[in-house]
């Protein structure tokens, strides 16, 4: 339907290029458009405001994330206001949506890691973001431990623990998760890790800190083929394979996936 909006208004031979969709965070609509379709970013951007009448503002998204906000460089086609409140679960998130973290993608797992966690377990969230893992598994009773390096995702992650009213919960560290043997004990029963690209091999540091019988939840980048050996990989380092499985395409035959592993 998006593209079918575009019919006439981009070249019949350039339309294969049309993003098969976007992304929406609040009331701001996120995508990428190639640079081939440069000439037609307005028309884009209108056929998206026509799509979803609750966007506002779209965005697009330049250049991938080059620094730790996860980010990238992004383009403002429409609106003016790239701070929103996006809705997901019943919880509320505040973020500005041009200068930290989201993924649309990880819903469905948000919510199906916040429906198996159990009261009472202390929960380890590196990556924390603005909290959505965090926040659900604290709503969940849970006492969880979120570390998060931006200084922006922290101030987001504060102001969303106190409206969802989980601030008794959720304890907040601003610190690079790749300091957690320094800075931690190992006293967690459970780590949800959704690692940004490449960084996967925190695993190790992590796993030192979840006891014996614990879980971890990790989200990794991959392609199909190289999943059987990372299998094998955890098995070797002693944790028991779950469930896995892929949870979003990222670039052409790479996906995030999401594995569940516990510690034997």
């Amino acid at each position: 339907m998006f593209r079918d909006r575009l019919r006439g208004s981009v070249p019949p031979h350039l339309l294969h290029l049309l993003p098969r969709g976007f992304s929406v965070v609040g009331h701001v609509a996120v995508l990428s458009i190639p640079p081939a379709l440069a000439d037609y970013r307005n028309e884009v951007a209108l056929a998206v405001l026509a799509q979803n009448r609750s966007v506002r503002t779209v965005l697009n998204r330049v250049s991938p994330s080059a620094d730790d906000r996860r980010v990238g460089k992004m383009e403002l086609l429409a609106g003016t206001d790239t701070v929103t409140c996006h809705r997901e679960g019943g919880f509320s998130y505040h973020l500005d949506v041009s200068s930290v973290f989201w993924s649309s993608r990880l819903a469905y797992e948000r919510q199906r890691i916040a429906g198996i966690v159990l009261p009472g377990e202390r929960v380890l969230v590196p990556f924390c973001g603005v909290g959505p893992f965090a926040i659900p598994i604290a709503a969940r009773g849970c006492r969880v431990l979120g570390l998060e390096k931006s200084a922006q995702a922290c101030s987001w992650l504060v102001r969303n623990v106190r409206e969802n009213r989980v601030e008794g919960r959720v304890d907040i560290v601003r610190a690079d998760a790749w300091n957690l043997e320094n800075l931690l004990s190992p006293c967690f029963d459970r780590a949800v890790v959704p690692a940004p690209y490449g960084q996967e091999s925190i695993l190790g540091a992590v796993q030192a800190l979840v006891r014996p019988g614990g879980w971890i939840h990790l989200y990794a980048f991959k392609k199909q083929v190289q999943i059987e050996d990372l299998i094998s990989g955890f098995q070797d380092r002693g944790l028991e394979v779950k469930l896995y499985r892929p949870c979003g395409n990222v670039a052409p035959r790479v996906s995030r996936w999401a594995f569940d592993l516990r510690l034997v």
